[in-house]
């Protein structure tokens, strides 16, 4: 059984991200909310308590009394899963898997091959010499090794992890990469005078936040701090694809816009829309961003004072600093999927995902006060890699789960798809408790500046 009070997990959190002790929190559940042998349960309550405890100071600034922040584990676990329990007017959640996504079973072993992009699943195809069906995948798989299948699709471009032992991950340069870096890593890159913050009766009214991310992590960070007060302004591009079932759940309380940062008018557009920003949370593969001319020293130079999060996979050092990687597939390398009988055993939730989401944002926030006491521009990294290593070193807990009711922790709120029946925003902040002003709006729907 677990040894490490959720308390303590909190405190070794807050410790990385600001040297200090936490504040006072209020820490209720059991962890028995979700099933399986990792302590998802906890890592969700503590990385949310971090996050509430970091708006919290942000309150303090504007010479608010925050309160005792809670944090309860079965909000947290439905908030880890929120994207199962959104509805869209009375309609269930639809599956975020492609056809072709999913688990294959090689001659040595296991892999698993991610097609959610079109592109994705045109470099399996590439990379196996097979057409695009479940079928000639299957069959391509079963004669090759695991490491061999991973090799082939990543060197197309694709996305695919071959299931390892904890013990090989440990033994990867990856794996050794991982655990020479910190959870979070949070550092000034430049200078920049203090930060006035306007007034506000929110954590983070008035600041502006650009997002550039897809799928789950960095969209998650920005519903937290949408839910803190800022202004979160989501940038995407009309020609590439989305996963709509996340789309609908993380993209509360923010304002959507279409960049194409393919063209030259597209990057003018971004660079004037980082001139006037706070914080930018991006989650694009390392190396992306600087190769169209936002690298972070060309940011801190065009915005002096900006916070910038960096979001990636595998980690900022090592040689897989630079791949793609998701949730399902970071499980898979780093042993978290390593089931009992060598075969795939993933987490009962995308808990690399949320967790590094809501660490993010505690993260972002924490930068925040600095940047108001100290100044400076700073730079944020997390990994989901980084997060699944933290999580492995929890401990374990009874792998019986219980049926838990969550209907209590929904509410229902308009959004631009239809009705939403979405998990309420957990975190309890009695000097501004958090909440989303709207819900979800399409893709693209506002202009890409900054209100005024």
């Amino acid at each position: 059984m677990a040894e490490t009070s959720v308390r303590e997990i909190l405190d070794g959190v807050w410790r990385t991200l600001t040297g200090e002790q936490p504040g006072p929190a209020e820490l209720t559940g059991a962890e028995d909310v979700l099933p399986g042998p990792y302590r998802v349960a906890a890592a969700a309550t503590a990385s949310i308590a971090a996050a509430t405890l970091a708006a919290g100071e942000m309150l303090k600034l504007r010479e608010i009394e925050p309160g005792v922040v809670t944090a309860d584990t079965r909000h947290a676990a439905a908030a880890f899963h929120s994207e199962q329990l959104l509805r869209v007017d009375g309609t269930g959640a639809e599956s975020v898997w492609a056809p072709l996504s999913g688990n294959y079973r090689a001659a040595d072993g296991w892999v698993r091959l991610h097609c959610n992009y079109p592109r994705h699943e045109a470099a399996v195809c590439w990379g196996l010499g097979v057409p695009g069906t479940r079928e000639a995948v299957e069959k391509a798989v079963a004669g090759r090794g695991a490491r061999e299948i991973e090799h082939a699709v990543v060197s197309a471009g694709g996305a695919a992890a071959q299931l390892r032992s904890p013990e090989e991950w440990a033994a990867h340069p990856q794996g050794s990469a991982v655990a020479s870096l910190p959870l979070v890593d949070l550092a000034p890159i430049g200078e920049a005078p203090k930060r006035t913050l306007f007034y506000s009766d929110r954590p983070l009214g008035g600041i502006r936040i650009l997002e550039l991310t897809h799928v789950l992590a960095g969209p998650v960070a920005g519903r937290v701090l949408a839910a803190h007060g800022a202004d979160v302004l989501h940038v995407g591009a009309a020609h590439l694809p989305r996963v709509e079932a996340l789309v609908r759940d993380t993209g509360q309380g923010k304002r959507s816009a279409f960049v194409a940062l393919d063209t030259e008018g597209g990057r003018a557009r971004l660079k004037k829309l980082i001139s006037r920003a706070d914080v930018l949370v991006q989650s694009f593969r390392p190396g992306a961003l600087e190769r169209i001319g936002f690298g972070p020293a060309e940011l801190a130079e065009l915005r002096p004072g900006l916070v910038i999060a960096d979001l990636s996979a595998y980690g900022w050092e090592g040689p897989w600093a630079r791949r793609r990687g998701f949730d399902s597939l970071v499980q898979m390398s780093n042993g978290i999927a390593w089931g009992a009988s060598g075969d795939p055993s993933p987490l009962p939730v995308q808990a690399l995902d949320h967790g590094t989401g809501w660490l993010a944002a505690a993260a972002v926030m924490t930068a925040l006060r600095r940047q108001v006491t100290d100044g400076g521009t700073w730079r944020v990294r997390l990994s989901l890699a980084g997060t699944g290593r933290w999580l492995d070193s929890l401990g374990r807990k009874d792998s019986a789960g219980s049926d838990v009711d969550y209907s209590d922790l929904l509410e229902e709120a308009d959004s631009g798809y239809g009705r939403l029946t979405r998990v309420r925003m957990p975190g309890g902040l009695p000097g501004a408790e958090p909440h989303w002003d709207f819900g979800t709006r399409l893709p693209g729907v506002d202009k890409p500046t900054w209100t005024p």
